[in-house]
């Protein structure tokens, strides 16, 4: 995907307030709102843009604790694999899944709102997952840098 550097204002504005009208950062690239607009939604076509959502605050909606999950499976059959994916894409507090390389398979973050709150998470669902052998579970104690934003 190709993009110029008055794209990649637009993305970097976009990301930190995606709620700005055209207007609003049409002012902020140099370009009429027209075609400020008319490049936010090549941006969506291409599918450099792929959504827009609110980002809400852990602690207010009452998930403060951030529990970091490595999982090992017993095996690395399809199989398995399809299974253990679609199984943990079901739990509404796993936030991210990432298939890794190195010591273990999968790398889950997980939301709870408090530890024992992650322990009834582990027994009714982590735990219960397809083909896994192995799970170690780390508590976030502090969160140093977080963004969303992607360079561009």
């Amino acid at each position: 995907m190709q993009y110029d550097e008055i794209d990649a204002r637009l993305l970097r504005l976009v990301q930190r307030d995606a709620t700005q009208s055209a207007a609003d950062l049409s002012e902020q690239v140099n370009l009429s709102p027209s075609a400020c607009h008319r490049r936010l939604q090549r941006l969506m076509a291409q599918g450099i843009i792929t959504g827009q959502v609110a980002l809400l605050d852990p602690r207010r909606v009452g998930r403060p604790t951030t529990v970091f999950v490595e999982i090992s499976l017993s095996t690395q059959a399809d199989e398995v694999l399809d299974a253990f994916e679609a199984a943990v894409a079901r739990i509404p507090d796993v936030l991210e899944c990432h298939l890794m390389t190195g010591a273990y398979d999968y790398l889950l973050k997980v939301v709870a709102r408090d530890s024992e709150d992650f322990a009834t998470i582990h027994r009714r669902h982590l735990a219960r997952l397809p083909g896994v052998a192995k799970l170690q579970s780390s508590f976030a104690l502090k969160t140093v840098c977080k963004t969303t934003a992607l360079p561009v």
